[in-house]
């Protein structure tokens, strides 16, 4: 597929060799727009680090279109905000795949960094100490950090949490001036109202895939209630595959795992399945 930004083959990810996801496989096609939605716990900020390549694969995986410039914000919670830095110091770091780190601050980048502040709606925010902020000042920051990356993959982990309602209006319409810059993007999301609104594809992720492509096809009543059972299924169970004679529903469909864009409806979750397989005709 040789517009494909991502490909995730028999992709399985986890910490301290317990898998937090398992087997997926399929493509992020350059200049989509995808949400990636599941439970709490369900593997979705571990698949963000896997793309980016902060967790190496367990086994399989991610394959990016050579070239591709990443650009990755993760969940405000990960971020040290005592860290004794301004506004411009945090936008700043989005000039390093340019500048290098030792690269010298010219008034260019002084001018790129008000510019991107500016698009947020942070004009003359650039000496504000990041602790001062809130946690919509804050993401908006990041936004602008991401702006100065020019990435042609952009990865967000949970960015509309902690976030007034007017920040999230004005962070998902620069998603969209992103997406009609034909970046790829993928989104961690809880709010499915604010999917089924904005995004057009989305993987339903519970440790594995349930389902992905159209959003509107993936989160259909009887797929959620899929990634639900498999989720309890996973809180009752050691965090390993289980084998394929466990009769608990707990197996997975790869119409779903594979290119996601032949999607078909998920009610065939009995069958027979092989982990690691190549894709089967649809």
């Amino acid at each position: 597929m040789t517009n494909a930004c991502l490909t995730f083959r028999d992709l399985t990810l986890g910490y301290n060799s317990h898998p937090a996801i398992h087997h997926l496989n399929g493509t992020v096609r350059k200049g989509s727009l995808t949400a990636v939605v599941g439970a709490n716990g369900s593997g979705k900020s571990t698949l963000m680090k896997g793309i980016v390549g902060v967790l190496k694969p367990m086994e399989g995986a991610v394959i990016r279109m050579p070239g591709v410039r990443t650009a990755y914000l993760p969940q405000q919670s990960e971020l040290d905000r005592t860290f004794p830095a301004r506004v411009v110091d945090l936008v700043s770091l989005g000039l390093w795949p340019k500048r290098g780190m030792l690269g010298r601050y010219t008034s260019e980048d002084r001018e790129s960094v008000s510019k991107a502040l500016m698009a947020v709606g942070l004009g003359g925010f650039e000496k504000r100490p990041i602790d001062t902020l809130s946690g919509g000042q804050l993401q908006r920051t990041l936004f602008a950090r991401v702006l100065l990356q020019d990435a042609d993959l952009i990865l967000l982990d949970e960015p509309f949490n902690a976030v007034d309602a007017k920040t999230v209006g004005d962070l998902i319409q620069r998603i969209k001036r992103w997406h009609g810059e034909e970046r790829t993007i993928m989104v961690v999301v809880h709010d499915l109202d604010l999917v089924r609104q904005n995004f057009p594809e989305t993987l339903l992720l519970a440790r594995q895939p349930v389902a992905w492509g159209d959003t509107k096809e993936t989160l259909r009543p009887e797929n959620l209630l899929k990634a639900r059972r498999f989720h309890e299924a996973w809180e009752e169970n050691a965090p390993w595959c289980e084998p394929d004679d466990h009769d608990h529903d707990h197996g997975h469909d790869h119409e779903h795992d594979h290119d996601h864009h032949d999607h078909t409806p998920a009610h065939d979750h009995h069958h027979d399945h092989q982990h690691g397989s190549g894709p089967r005709a649809a």
